[in-house]
């Protein structure tokens, strides 16, 4: 399973790790919706972060890897139940919650390289608005 991915973020390049070996299903489903393009937004209730709101779609996975405190440069899957499927970016502190409360996301990829303009994008989301995202293989 390859395990590196290119996200082009608003004006930013990144290149991220696919966890494999901590959440396979949730990257497998991933994998399967490549290239995923979309826009991020920045947070209303979790702190530092830019997110993916995705309604009512099914990556068809349960919880695995989940955790309501991703690190910057960590995205995590909130698979749907109390509140809407989403993907979340932390660039700073992050504690998962919607307006219903804390919420767990299946962390399943990691950025390696283009750290240093993740607080960049983070801020340009939320005083500029949404920003274009496209995950890809990475060639």
């Amino acid at each position: 399973m390859e395990n590196k991915i290119k996200i082009t973020a608003g004006p930013y390049v990144f290149a991220a790790r696919l966890e494999t070996e901590l959440a396979p299903q949730t990257c497998a489903a991933f994998l399967a919706r490549l290239p995923f393009k979309s826009q991020i937004v920045h947070v209303r209730w979790s702190g530092e972060g830019v997110w993916i709101p995705l309604g009512d779609y099914e990556f068809g996975v349960g919880y695995e890897n989940h955790t309501s405190y991703p690190s910057p440069g960590q995205f995590i899957l909130y698979p749907g139940g109390i509140s809407e499927t989403e993907i979340l970016l932390a660039y700073g502190g992050v504690h998962f919650a919607s307006k219903m409360g804390q919420l767990a996301g299946n962390h399943f990829l990691t950025i390696v390289d283009g750290l240093e303009n993740l607080t960049a994008l983070g801020k340009m989301t939320l005083w500029k608005g949404a920003q274009d995202i496209v995950f890809e293989l990475q060639s």
